[in-house]
């Protein structure tokens, strides 16, 4: 007779187990490869709109090491971790709990994250990465909207060799700065 611990499942068996739902119900077409369009369908953003597709490219893009345009399943373990994490630190912030990150709380959680910027420049910040178009962000524009100020951040902190907030670029070095994060 089997003990219990003969019936325990291993990591192993799990990890298969967890592999094959996944498979099953995100990697649509059985491909072993998650594709963007994929990812993008098994994703939700709270506001019953597609995820956004460029939020999508952004994370593959994060986490697609061999360039093959999609996640396997241990990059997919990696953005699932990610989009997780995400939606915490998006419900620690979203403050009344509406499902939308308004200016305050976008300037909250960017001063949480060390950023100090103008108000002005939130009010940019809302325009650019509200799709909907309603004076706030959501969960998955907020992502895109912090994926895109970090590159940003850190292509500008290249050429700011002091520290002290200011660079001098050329014409050509600003838009290959730009270029390479958009």
């Amino acid at each position: 007779m089997a003990s219990g611990e003969d019936l325990k499942p291993t990591r192993e068996s799990e990890r298969e187990g967890n592999r094959e739902v996944i498979q099953r119900g995100v990697d649509k077409d059985r491909s072993a490869v998650i594709s963007d369009t994929e990812l993008q369908q098994a994703l939700s953003n709270g506001t019953w709109t597609p995820f956004n597709p460029v939020t999508v490219r952004s994370i593959i893009s994060m986490f697609d090491r061999e360039n093959k345009g999609g996640v396997n399943f241990n990059e997919f373990a990696g953005v699932w971790k990610y989009i997780t994490d995400w939606q915490n630190i998006f419900r620690t912030y979203d403050r009344d709990n509406s499902g939308f990150i308004d200016k305050n709380e976008l300037k909250q959680a960017l001063t949480g994250f060390g950023y100090r910027l103008s108000d002005q420049f939130y009010n940019t910040l809302i325009e650019k990465f509200d799709r909907q178009r309603k004076g706030q962000v959501a969960f998955d524009d907020f992502i895109q909207c912090c994926i895109v100020l970090q590159r940003l951040t850190d292509v500008f902190r290249r050429y700011d060799t002091d520290q002290d907030g200011w660079i001098q670029v050329s014409y050509e070095q600003y838009l290959s700065m730009v270029f390479n994060v958009v």
